[in-house]
């Protein structure tokens, strides 16, 4: 569990590092916002690749080894990242760095679910999933401390230490018995559960897809609206941010918990509703209390249905797939989301952020709970013989 939250823990801090110095590397490098946010979209439209890799290396060879190695490549590119040139070369990183985020998520989250105990399978998928608000935090918190000092650059080297975390999973964490005991016998019975699941798998897709437009929709460019249309300094911005990302953790854990108790898609469902009702305080031209009540509500919500989302969808995966199924599925709803960042920047130069970000924000909200109503649930299923 350790292991598993780390790992996406830092994955999330290195990504969103870029996040809050989009600005300024923009005026380095003499690219407009949406010039720049074009290289989130650019790491977001990678992932599926790495899902694949690494997903097919978890259900060949186990989870422990293809989840060391993602780590190992997304902390070696966000280190470089800090010594790009010129904003081709930075582009060329970002997408590099898709890959290694786009592997670590779907192996880390199988090996997980396939270990904790069932009865608090959804509570403790809170706590995975909220590793990316944790790391979102720890992100400002950087931000905070080092961007004033030293620049943008120095934070993206402080992002190549997630490579240090291997160093505990070779030594501390067992490979997961649950995908011992189901394991395809080959490539081609492995082919045939796909071929049989495909229904299943387009649904994922969907589902993923619209979560990805809820949380990146409502994320990635929130610091820039802070910083270009509140005129926030770097300092005030990290505070938000924190205040945003406590209520993201906290919204995680108590829709995880509920979720054990109540169903899946049902918590799924109510947390997205709750969260179309905090867009005008989140997005309030008013004062700041308003404006940090509006962060941490909106994220309460968004990041509470995240939460339950690493047990739902690796309880509706077969076996044989688990390490593939939820992270392809996953990183191919990040690429079809991959589009709202550059949408909302774009968007806000003809409108305003706050008025982009509210529009493009409660239409995904609004389609996202039709799309969770509306697909199976597999609560409680079982991983391993004798479970």
């Amino acid at each position: 569990m350790l292991a598993g939250f780390l790992g996406w823990t830092l994955d999330a801090f290195d990504f969103f590092i870029l996040t809050f110095v989009l600005t300024t590397i923009a005026g380095e490098f003499n690219k407009s916002i949406p010039e720049m946010a074009l290289t989130i979209t650019a790491s977001l439209a990678m992932r599926p690749v790495g899902a694949i890799i690494f997903g097919l290396m978890a259900d060949k060879y186990g989870r422990k080894g293809p989840l060391m190695i993602s780590i190992i490549f997304f902390s070696v590119i966000e280190f470089f990242s800090g010594l790009a040139p010129n904003y081709t070369i930075f582009f060329i990183l970002r997408l590099l760095y898709g890959i290694g985020m786009g592997g670590e998520w779907g192996v880390g989250a199988s090996l997980v679910m396939e270990t904790v105990p069932v009865k608090r399978r959804g509570f403790l998928s809170g706590l995975l999933q909220e590793g990316y608000a944790f790391g979102f935090l720890l992100a400002a918190a950087v931000y905070y401390i080092v961007f004033p000092n030293y620049g943008w650059r120095a934070m993206f080297f402080i992002g190549g230490l997630p490579a240090l975390l291997t160093l505990y999973i070779r030594s501390r964490v067992q490979e997961s018995k649950a995908w011992k005991e189901t394991k395809a016998a080959n490539w081609k019975e492995y082919g045939l559960e796909i071929k049989k699941h495909w229904k299943l798998f387009l649904y994922l897709v969907l589902l993923m897809s619209m979560m990805n437009f809820i949380s990146h929709g409502t994320q990635d460019l929130y610091p820039t609206f802070l910083q270009k249309q509140r005129g926030y300094s770097p300092q005030e911005t990290s505070v938000i941010t924190i205040i945003a990302m406590t209520g993201a953790i906290l919204g995680g854990l108590l829709f995880g918990f509920l979720s054990d108790h109540w169903g899946r898609k049902k918590m799924m469902a109510l947390a997205v509703f709750l969260a179309l009702l905090f867009i005008p305080v989140w997005v309030y031209e008013g004062g700041d209390v308003i404006i940090a009540i509006g962060a941490f509500g909106m994220q309460f919500m968004v990041q509470g249905s995240w939460g339950i989302i690493p047990a739902h969808i690796n309880e509706l995966s077969p076996g044989k797939l688990r390490g593939f199924f939820p992270g392809f599925a996953y990183q191919l709803g990040v690429l079809i989301a991959s589009g709202i960042v550059y949408a909302e920047a774009l968007l806000a130069e003809h409108l305003s952020y706050a008025a982009s970000m509210e529009i493009l924000a409660g239409t995904v909200l609004l389609i996202g709970i039709a799309v969770i109503l509306s697909g199976p649930e597999a609560k409680g299923a079982t991983f391993r013989n004798g479970d």
